[in-house]
């Protein structure tokens, strides 16, 4: 059984997803274009491609077709009868059917990248935080040190943990975020935080 936060936890943490209202709901888009949204009764409705729309009625015989204009635009299940691995997998889904290409490729072609040269950012800070660092284009420790702490922590899946993991690894390098001293007492520059 999944919630409306856990939801949200998984559209947000997708690069570029923003949550709004549309008709009265809460939904979330990417760009404009809504990939998710919940309806009143507590159903989540999912924009997918026809092939992922069977395969997720396969999966949950509670779920229907969502249907727009006498056309098929998706998936839509109550929120209780889905578990949230596959609650994450269909609301990913649903983004990359909606984002536009390049962002879709990008966000592809970095997670694609995971643990390849020059790839060090260490696994202490959690799968949501990488992907979303790797969404950002942000693969590298050198790169981290570019960015201040509000400034990652505004990446949906980079939280605190995260930010104290790189920091400690940064410092190990003898650098540090944007704004922080690093350990031989220079300034990073003016921080954002």
């Amino acid at each position: 059984m999944t919630t409306v936060p856990q939801l949200r936890k998984s559209a947000l943490a997708l690069p570029e997803a923003e949550e709004g209202r549309h008709f009265g709901m809460v939904a979330f888009s990417v760009r404009g274009r809504g990939f998710a949204s919940v309806t009143k009764d507590g159903r989540v409705q999912l924009h997918l491609p026809l092939e992922e729309t069977d395969a997720a009625l396969a999966a949950h015989p509670a779920g229907e077709r969502l249907v727009r204009r006498g056309a098929p635009i998706g998936f839509r299940v109550p929120l209780a009868d889905i578990d949230g691995k596959d609650l994450n997998a269909l609301v990913r889904a649903a983004w990359f059917s909606r984002a536009p290409k390049r962002l879709a490729a990008a966000l592809a072609a970095a997670e694609a990248g995971a643990g390849g040269p020059g790839d060090d950012l260490p696994a202490g800070i959690g799968r949501p935080a990488t992907q979303a660092l790797r969404g950002a284009g942000v693969t590298t420790l050198e790169q981290v040190a570019q960015h201040s702490r509000a400034e990652l922590l505004a990446l949906h899946g980079v939280g605190p943990k995260a930010v104290r993991v790189l920091s400690e690894a940064l410092e190990q390098r003898g650098l540090a975020l944007r704004g922080r001293m690093t350990p031989d007492g220079r300034c990073r520059g003016p921080s954002a935080a």
